[in-house]
């Protein structure tokens, strides 16, 4: 399935981009790639592969885990900042994304 430029448009708008007429066109062959390669993933044969259903079985059942879930105390600000490369404030200080 050929990409579009409406298929580029929808994408660079679900994620908040503004795209220019030449990037439109410089994008469609590499999503045509990434797309191609993602679809390899229908050529793996799987039928012998049991689906994983967000630590269910097929049946809803509960599946054995391989520790028990047990209540920790929390690390706290002092311990949670000790190793940060550049604390301010009792926060965390990263650089700006926007």
């Amino acid at each position: 399935m050929p990409i579009t430029p409406a298929d580029i448009e929808k994408v660079a708008n679900l994620a908040h981009l503004e795209l220019a007429e030449e990037e439109l066109k410089m994008f469609g062959p590499q999503m045509a790639e990434i797309v191609n390669y993602v679809e390899q993933l229908n050529e793996i044969d799987t039928t012998n592969v049991e689906p994983a259903l967000g630590g269910l079985t097929p049946e809803g059942e509960k599946t054995e885990s391989l520790r028990d879930d047990e209540i920790q105390g929390s690390l706290g600000q002092t311990t949670a900042l000790a190793e940060a490369p550049d604390p301010a404030a009792g926060h965390f200080r990263v650089p700006k994304v926007l």
